[in-house]
């Protein structure tokens, strides 16, 4: 195991020192900039952290907006979200959707009719047959902006953002206002995903809007460079522990996940078997039976 102690020191999260407003205090309806609004829908949970953050789009005064990440089909959240566009006195063009996940995608179809628009996704069973499909560099146009859509698959393997005129990212479960998002195994792909934070880094946003959390303005480059990092550290983490004999998928999340909240360990094994699908493609691990151990020429 020594060859692997060098490399197990965890990264530090840089929000740490952030402002950033306490868990359970985040406001249900904030206008962030003149045109980004966030309304929290009222599914706070473990996974969910404060809820699912639904945006609402568009330039103040333009009559067009788009509704991105609707969350789940909740009357009292879509009665806020009618409000936050009586007041910009504006129709909602589409219901735009990041992925699939149902925290996310759930009231997408029933909010369009509703709306008297249509949804749009990169994925087909969530555009449905009416809506619109739309993959990398393609852009929604409303009154006065477009949206740029960039495909960031790896959290799922439909995962896009949506980018703002200003660079600004909406970044759904990507990137998360707090912790770090679940890459889980089949659904996930983890390669996939480094490679994204390395596409979305690239891009420079001088804020990130996420789909869970508060809004991350301080220094986004940093929050990317700490999520690469922390996968990276995770996955060496599983080499050191497998330098000490084989084992299975649960008892490697419980012992990396000894001091993390039991609710959550169903999510941290789908991501450990995420890291160790990436290991066993890298040729470094591999599985026999329900265990897995250090490929001999690693």
């Amino acid at each position: 195991m020594d060859e692997f102690a060098n490399d197990l020191v965890p990264p530090e999260d840089p929000r740490a020192t952030w402002d950033l407003p306490a868990f359970g205090s985040m406001p249900t309806v904030a206008d962030l900039d003149p045109t980004v609004t966030r309304i929290l829908a009222p599914n706070a949970s473990p996974m969910t952290l404060d809820g699912t953050n639904t945006y609402v789009i568009g330039v103040p005064g333009n009559g067009e907006v788009l509704v991105v990440d609707p969350g789940p089909d909740d009357s009292a959240h879509l009665t806020r979200v009618e409000g936050v566009l009586a007041a910009r006195d504006a129709a909602a063009r589409a219901v735009a959707v990041t992925h699939h996940h149902h925290d996310h995608a759930e009231a997408a179809a029933a909010w369009a009719r509703r709306l008297g628009c249509i949804v749009v996704a990169s994925s087909p069973q969530v555009a449905g047959r009416s809506g619109r499909l739309v993959g990398d560099g393609e852009r929604v146009g409303l009154a006065g902006m477009d949206v740029e859509v960039v495909a960031t698959p790896g959290h799922t393997d439909d995962h896009v953002a949506f980018r703002l005129p200003t660079g600004d990212l909406l970044t759904g479960d990507h990137v998360l206002g707090r912790g770090t998002s679940v890459v889980a195994y089949p659904d996930g792909d983890l390669v996939a995903y480094l490679d994204s934070l390395r596409r979305v880094l690239d891009l420079g946003p001088d804020v990130l809007y996420p789909g869970h959390g508060p809004d991350l303005r301080e220094d986004p480059a940093a929050v990317l460079t700490f999520y690469h990092d922390h996968r990276r550290f995770r996955q060496r983490q599983l080499l050191a522990t497998l330098a000490a004999g084989p084992a299975t998928a649960g008892e490697l999340v419980a012992h990396l996940y000894a001091d993390v909240d039991r609710r959550v360990w169903p999510a941290a094994e789908a991501s450990t078997r995420a890291a160790l699908a990436a290991l066993q493609a890298q040729q470094r691990i591999r599985e026999t039976g329900e265990r897995f151990e250090l490929d001999p020429g690693t």
